[in-house]
């Protein structure tokens, strides 16, 4: 259940999405892991600046995060994420073991392109992971997170289309 600590790391969240959105080559998607009250890596989308296609905002905060501890476990913390995260971004969740994962903007509020499939919800990923120990929430300050992407019904340019 979320409560006002997981809002204060969400709109820390926001303000990473806000930075990335500023930087050439950068997406507005932030993400903050917590463990035990304390950020321990933190990120946004940094694929184009990096020309590497795994540096979303969650991978970049994992690797941060794993970076500072030492280890490729991250037991017991909490990501917190802008936008639902996307499959790779799921797995690898899954893979360091994160606790919880906390997201803003849910998928029918945010344009298809997003999305790398219309017909699988990642949080299919997370049910299917035979971990009892992750839990999934969406929807934390979804309508600030949703302001940050383009909506459902916009016509987005084609040049700034990924996914489609």
């Amino acid at each position: 259940m979320s409560d006002a600590r997981d809002a204060h790391f969400m709109r820390r969240a926001i303000e990473l999405a806000r930075l990335g959105e500023r930087r050439p080559g950068a997406a507005p998607i932030g993400c903050v892991i917590v463990r035990d009250g304390e950020i321990i890596g933190e990120g946004h989308n940094e694929t184009e600046g990096r020309h590497d296609p795994t540096a979303h905002a969650e991978i970049v905060a994992i690797r941060r995060a794993s970076a500072s501890l030492g280890t490729i476990e991250l037991r017991g913390a909490v990501l917190y994420s802008t936008l639902q995260p996307c499959g790779m971004c799921s797995m690898a969740s899954i893979w360091a073991r994160i606790g919880r994962i906390v997201y803003g903007a849910e998928r029918h509020q945010v344009h298809r392109m997003y999305f790398e499939d219309r017909h699988l919800d990642t949080a299919d990923f997370i049910r299917d992971a035979f971990r009892d120990d992750l839990a999934l929430e969406g929807g934390l300050l979804s309508r600030e997170c949703a302001a940050l992407y383009y909506g459902p019904d916009d016509d987005v340019p084609e040049e700034e289309q990924a996914n489609i």
